[in-house]
């Protein structure tokens, strides 16, 4: 499994490639930071990570892409500006029809270091001993980016098999719902007939 993890951001926008499966070494193809401008017009900016991300999907052809999902914090202009980022990246991902996974920073940090509260440098501590690389990435982002597809690489099985019992469980309750209509339908012309005749 190829996957690009996506840690969205409008000055800087992380970006790395893994490859693996879950419960095997795993192996980095590729890892950086898509830049743009901070005093940019808002639209070439997003332009700019639009065309970054394309980028990465041409070279390196990914079979999922996992961003970052969006959480609510003090700042509102940050948060509006890694939405957007996000959003493109979403975009680019489903214009190929490549699947989009989103997890949580406290997801990421779970799978990667144990802890849903490590903070960067430990985050980047593991990436760095998980993928055997001689330095963590730099900066931030590009390690956040890499623990985004990690994350994705290991909850993916776990995630494929609730996709297939749910599925698997759908025509159960489908059939049920349809046997509980059926029985009310019966009980409200019951009532309606007994009204008739009193």
């Amino acid at each position: 499994m190829r996957v690009l993890g996506v840690d969205p951001g409008l000055t800087r926008c992380g970006v790395g490639v893994v490859e693996g499966v879950a419960g095997r070494p795993l192996t980095m193809r590729g890892v950086g930071v898509v830049r743009t401008p901070a005093d940019a017009e808002l639209g070439l900016r997003l332009v700019a990570v639009e065309q970054g991300i394309e980028q990465w999907l041409d070279e390196y052809e990914p079979e999922y892409v996992a961003v970052e999902r969006v959480f609510s914090q003090h700042n509102v202009r940050t948060v509006m500006g890694t939405a957007q980022a996000s959003a493109v990246a979403m975009l680019c991902a489903a214009r190929r029809g490549i699947p989009v996974a989103l997890h949580t920073p406290s997801e990421v940090k779970a799978a990667v270091t144990g802890s849903g509260r490590a903070d960067k440098a430990q985050v980047g501590a593991m990436v760095t001993r998980l993928l055997r690389l001689s330095a963590p990435p730099r900066p931030a982002d590009a390690a956040d980016a890499l623990a985004l597809a990690i994350c994705h690489i290991w909850r993916a099985p776990a995630q494929n098999r609730l996709q297939q019992a749910a599925a698997a469980i759908a025509p159960d309750r489908a059939v049920a719902q349809n046997r509980l209509q059926q029985a009310a339908a019966a009980h409200a012309s019951h009532q309606a007939s007994k009204g008739r005749t009193a």
